[in-house]
């Protein structure tokens, strides 16, 4: 599980440097806020579950884990995909579906502190 939330967390982090590069070039900033949350929620939080994951294989074997990586890899694509929208057409229309996949990130980190919060400290870790 942890490769794969790394392994994601690069495809994340290529979107939002695209986002980037585009807002750049073209001098519009209005999906900064887009870029910023893949680069935060989508970058950077699944690169870090995604080593958190490996350090505890163990807790990488449960069934919290695998549903917090589909409740965030839902999520952060709903929430970031009607927010794009949004923001480009200026119709609040989407709105709902920004706070659903708000939503579903949000259960699935619960679901990750759960998950670490009950690792034993001599559960399996790599060893230093």
């Amino acid at each position: 599980m942890g490769l794969r939330f790394l392994k994601i967390s690069v495809v994340y982090f290529t979107i939002a440097v695209l986002i980037g590069l585009v807002m750049g070039i073209i001098h519009n900033f209005t999906l900064t806020s887009v870029h910023a949350h893949f680069n935060l929620l989508g970058w950077v939080s699944m690169a870090l579950f995604g080593i958190i994951y490996c350090i505890f294989p163990s807790a990488a074997q449960t069934k919290l884990a695998k549903a917090h990586f589909w409740l965030h890899n839902i999520g952060l694509p709903l929430m970031q995909g009607a927010l794009f929208i949004v923001l480009v057409t200026g119709n609040p229309g989407l709105t709902i579906v920004t706070i659903i996949g708000s939503l579903l990130i949000v259960l699935g980190v619960i679901l990750f502190a759960i998950n670490i919060l009950n690792l034993k400290s001599n559960q399996n870790r790599i060893s230093n």
